[in-house]
């Protein structure tokens, strides 16, 4: 009898753990297990970056990550898609005065360069781990490039309609245009090594400028 009693208590007991751990698994926001894992990143690099430490970092259970995110690589694409998404919805309200769809975009396109390529978690992600930024230049298009390409669509399509931006297939314009930019974040900073980095920006905007106009 004693025993059925123990074992029924015991029982209980872990039901009521499990709930009170699914509990503050939910309370938890994912922003404070990704800013814990942006912190990882910025310290040691992407590699080096595991759930146990963002756990610690974050000051939760390692269950609580585990339970949000299967595996390092799915909290890490999370964080780059929140970062680089955000940084990108702050560079398309550059251009909120400009005199037409073609103005902006160059704009916008200028202050998403210039954004990326100064970005801490950016600058660590090539410095620390190029090769992991290989296969979105020469495998496949990631959430960021779609996002951002999806922004260049809505200017493309802006500027036909008022006239500013030239007319031809959208999807074949906002890849071609993505690709210009992404170049140009990848890049600019060993660009700007011996070329003044004002005098690059401003050639970057006349020559998508001029591939823009009618």
């Amino acid at each position: 009898m004693d025993v059925k009693r123990h074992t029924t208590q015991t029982a209980g007991s872990s039901a009521l753990a499990d709930t009170r751990n699914r509990q503050t698994a939910t309370r938890v926001a994912d922003d404070v297990l990704l800013d814990a894992a942006r912190s990882c990143v910025l310290a040691v690099g992407v590699r080096r970056t595991t759930l146990a430490e963002i756990a610690r970092t974050a000051r939760v259970s390692r269950m609580t990550v585990y339970r949000r995110f299967p595996d390092v690589r799915s909290v890490l694409a999370a964080l780059m898609t929140r970062e680089f998404s955000g940084l990108l919805r702050t560079a398309s309200e550059r251009g909120a005065d400009a005199a037409h769809s073609r103005d902006r975009l160059v704009l916008i396109a200028a202050a998403g360069v210039r954004a990326l390529s100064t970005d801490p978690l950016f600058r660590t992600l090539l410095d620390v781990d190029p090769e992991l930024v290989l296969p979105y230049i020469v495998e496949r298009l990631g959430a960021t490039q779609k996002f951002a390409e999806q922004a260049l669509h809505q200017l493309l399509e802006a500027g036909h309609q008022d006239g500013s931006i030239r007319r031809a297939p959208v999807a074949v314009q906002s890849r071609s245009v993505l690709l210009v930019v992404q170049s140009f974040a990848f890049s600019l900073r060993p660009a700007t090594a011996d070329v003044p980095e004002a005098a690059l920006m401003a050639e970057f905007t006349h020559v998508l400028d001029a591939a823009l106009k009618p």
